[in-house]
């Protein structure tokens, strides 16, 4: 069982940037599949990114080009960089994990370890 916790959220204006970070607990995060997931007010939640076991990464169209997605496997941390943030990026984003590969990365019943999550606010 896989314990994460996410950090780095806060209120940014438009333009702006931040990283946000989310710490596992004891197993090793290159066997594992990790998302960012972001719930907007009054908006279902839905896939942000995701980078398979190989490295590969996986990004919404909303977001490419202005977000990325990285692991420090030795550290167990996963990292999202957000660039260039629009005040619709504003929501809670939640890191996630599974076991094996990125298939179907933004069916988020595929996750059974989800972090507590961090607030963004772009004004």
């Amino acid at each position: 069982h896989v314990q994460l916790v996410e950090s780095g959220g806060g209120s940014v204006q438009a333009g702006g940037s931040l990283r946000l970070s989310c710490a596992a607990s004891a197993h090793a995060y290159s066997s594992y599949c990790l998302g960012w997931f972001r719930q907007g007010p009054g908006k279902e939640r839905e896939g942000v990114a995701a980078i398979d076991t190989d490295g590969s990464t996986n990004y919404a169209e909303s977001v490419k080009g202005r977000f990325t997605i990285s692991k420090d496997s030795a550290k167990n941390t996963l990292f999202l960089q957000m660039d260039s943030l629009k005040p619709e990026d504003t929501a809670l984003y939640y890191c996630a994990a599974r076991g094996g590969a990125c298939w179907a990365w933004k069916d988020e019943d595929l996750y059974p370890q989800w972090g507590q999550g961090t607030q963004v606010t772009v004004s």
